[in-house]
């Protein structure tokens, strides 16, 4: 097992580029990834009911990727806002990453590491940020609590 630590300074990018990150890899994380979410019984509902045309979607997440690992800027989304009015919980975000981790395993090779280190990163802060949307103040070792039946959000059609 590698235990060189995540590269996260000014040498992210170069790593990832020297692990083989490129577009080519990108887009075929972000279509496994999406392929594996429309099936899965806890998370396909959701995306279900809120993205008709996959594709606007698809090249949506591959930029916000892109921009992730790679720097390029091309994402200029405000993913919080519309993260915030899904009616998840801990349990979608933890499904999530078991899902994007097997996928970024499946197609990533050595980069895989790499990618699973941001989706940490980034479904943590979507967690935070969606509690706090929420009302709720989450202490270190809390998580985003179930939505009560009264808390459900309106589905709109691109949030995810």
């Amino acid at each position: 097992m590698n235990t060189r630590p995540m590269p996260s300074g000014p040498d992210y990018v170069a790593d990832a580029v020297a692990l083989g990150v490129d577009e080519v890899m990108i887009d075929r994380l972000v279509r496994h990834f999406y392929a594996a979410v429309r099936l899965d019984a806890a998370l396909g509902p959701i995306f279900a009911a809120r993205i008709a045309d996959w594709e606007p979607h698809l090249r949506r997440m591959s930029d916000f990727w892109s921009s992730v690992m790679l720097c390029t800027g091309r994402y200029h989304g405000q993913p919080m806002p519309m993260h915030a009015r899904l009616p998840v919980d801990a349990s979608h975000f933890d499904r999530w990453l078991e899902l994007f981790g097997a996928s970024a395993r499946s197609v990533c090779g050595r980069a895989a590491p790499l990618f699973i280190d941001r989706a940490n990163r980034i479904a943590q802060s979507l967690e935070l940020g969606i509690a706090g949307a929420r009302g709720h103040m989450l202490r270190t070792d809390e998580r985003l609590p179930a939505l009560h039946a009264t808390e459900e959000r309106t589905p709109h059609e691109h949030d995810t």
